[in-house]
């Protein structure tokens, strides 16, 4: 590739600075040095299309985020037509619309553009792009360079911040999904499912309840499942006992959470197992059904119910929050970190998350020092560590 000045993309020898001419080269020398290794480096999806409408570069951030083959997207030709994206109410976007015939058309950028339009895999994602105008010596557009991100999980919490309904679904899966210990008795077993949360190392740990099982029988049922590594009970208060199972994959109960929404709880009768959960209103519930199914091929969708959510404040605090100090607050809470006396250690749970006892403690004190802000501060803004 090269630079509109006819310089080439390549390291050259050292140049002698001994005249205002040799500086110069030297200048455009290094221009095109760093632009190449800015492009080859570029941590953001970014396309240039020049004036007759073909893609001449994109950054190997594009070609990921997009989901095409390189060869499937540098030199095709940007036909607005052929790029079918869509406004928030699912309105296509006019051709004129479209920022690079914007920016071809009127030599000013566009900034801030957002649209979501569907992948080659049949997902639907939401873009938010920039898009500035590369000139030539005659003052005309010869190339748009547009840059683009990704920003599909901003918008779903978004929809969640401004949704005030749920979707509460119930699917069944066969016998297959029971455990063995469970399979002899008629009476249906509810395991409440009270938090999901995602290790650093690509595990999870799952807090459930019951009252349904005696302790052993609650660890034996969920040890007999294959994907579990393990099982420890937390408490046994009252007859209804909680524990705290760690996984090496992700479960039936991570598909409601990586959709945005919340699991419920399974019911285990002898000849099936009911998985219920909860979902932004606007999901597709045909998306968990999907995701089910690489667990248990033929789980089925059996009620489906639209209700009122008071989960507003849960929805701010963690919106507000990272991902790891959301983990962190909620493994601490659930498994027993608060209750008195402790059910689980500092240390235990900075070992589940591969960090040091400080790293975690760190962790811990910022979601809770934010929990609190948005509880007491009149305006629920974040103050600064």
């Amino acid at each position: 590739m090269t630079d509109s000045s006819g310089g080439s993309f390549r390291d050259g020898d050292p140049v002698e600075r001994n005249s205002d001419e040799d500086d110069s080269e030297s200048q455009e020398s290094l221009s095109a040095d760093l632009a190449r290794r800015f492009f080859e480096a570029c941590p953001v999806s970014a396309v240039v299309i020049d004036a007759t409408g073909e893609i001449a570069h994109a950054t190997d951030r594009a070609v990921t985020t997009l989901g095409l083959p390189r060869e499937d997207l540098v030199g095709r030709s940007y036909d607005p037509s052929e790029w079918d994206l869509f406004y928030d109410d699912g309105t296509p976007v006019p051709i004129d619309e479209h920022p690079v015939t914007r920016v071809f058309e009127s030599g000013d950028p566009a900034f801030g553009f957002e649209y979501w339009i569907e992948l080659p895999d049949g997902s639907r994602r939401w873009f938010s792009s920039n898009a500035a105008p590369l000139f030539d010596t005659d003052g005309d557009v010869e190339y748009v360079a547009v840059a683009f991100e990704d920003v599909t999980p901003l918008k779903q919490r978004e929809t969640r911040l401004t949704s005030d309904h749920v979707r509460l679904l119930e699917f069944r899966a066969d016998e297959s999904a029971v455990p063995p210990s469970l399979r002899v008795d008629d009476d249906r077993t509810w395991i409440d499912i009270d938090s999901v949360v995602s290790l650093p190392d690509g595990t999870t740990v799952q807090y459930m309840g019951t009252s349904d099982l005696t302790a052993s029988e609650f660890v034996t049922a969920v040890e007999e499942v294959p994907h579990y590594l393990d099982a420890r009970l937390l408490s046994s208060v009252g007859g209804y006992n909680r524990i705290e199972a760690h996984s090496e994959s992700e479960t039936v109960a991570h598909v409601f959470t990586a959709l945005g929404g919340r699991p419920r709880e399974i019911g285990i009768a002898s000849d099936e197992v009911r998985f219920r959960g909860e979902l932004p209103g606007d999901v597709d519930h045909q998306q968990a059904g999907d995701e089910i199914r690489r667990f248990h091929p033929d789980a089925e969708l059996v009620t489906e119910e639209l209700v009122y959510s008071p989960q507003l404040l849960y929805d701010v605090v963690a919106d507000a929050l990272t991902d790891r100090q959301l983990a962190a607050l909620d493994a601490a809470y659930f498994s027993g970190y608060f209750d008195t006396p402790r059910t689980s250690t500092g240390d235990e749970l900075a070992a589940r998350f591969g960090v040091t006892r400080q790293t975690f403690n760190q962790h811990l004190r910022k979601a809770e020092r934010t929990v609190f802000q948005h509880l007491f501060e009149k305006s629920g803004a974040a103050g600064t560590d």
